[in-house]
């Protein structure tokens, strides 16, 4: 199961494994965020490439007008997809 949601303090938290089968419902939500964001990862198991793609084109639209994504309490796990793909030269992940 994958949820999504999003705060008005521009936190958006992921639960769940966001898979291709979950792209367009994470991709709408990324879509309409439009400032810098932090994305907590504490309940997220599992990111495909299909999630990094996501994560990808959300950085690239805010870095274009100088907002930043911010990626916090991601689980050993999912951390080390990010670093392997190497998110961390282009996201803060703490």
């Amino acid at each position: 199961m994958f949820s999504i949601d999003t705060s008005e303090d521009g936190i958006v938290r992921l639960s769940g494994i966001l898979d291709s089968s979950q792209a367009e419902t994470a991709g709408s939500v990324f879509r309409s965020v439009t400032k810098s964001c932090v994305i907590d990862f504490r309940d997220l198991e599992y990111i495909s490439s299909a999630g990094l793609g996501i994560l990808l084109a959300t950085y690239k639209r805010l870095s274009s007008s100088g907002q930043t994504i911010k990626i916090v309490n991601a689980k050993e796990a999912v951390k080390n997809i990010l670093l392997l793909a190497r998110f961390d030269i282009l996201l803060e992940i703490e």
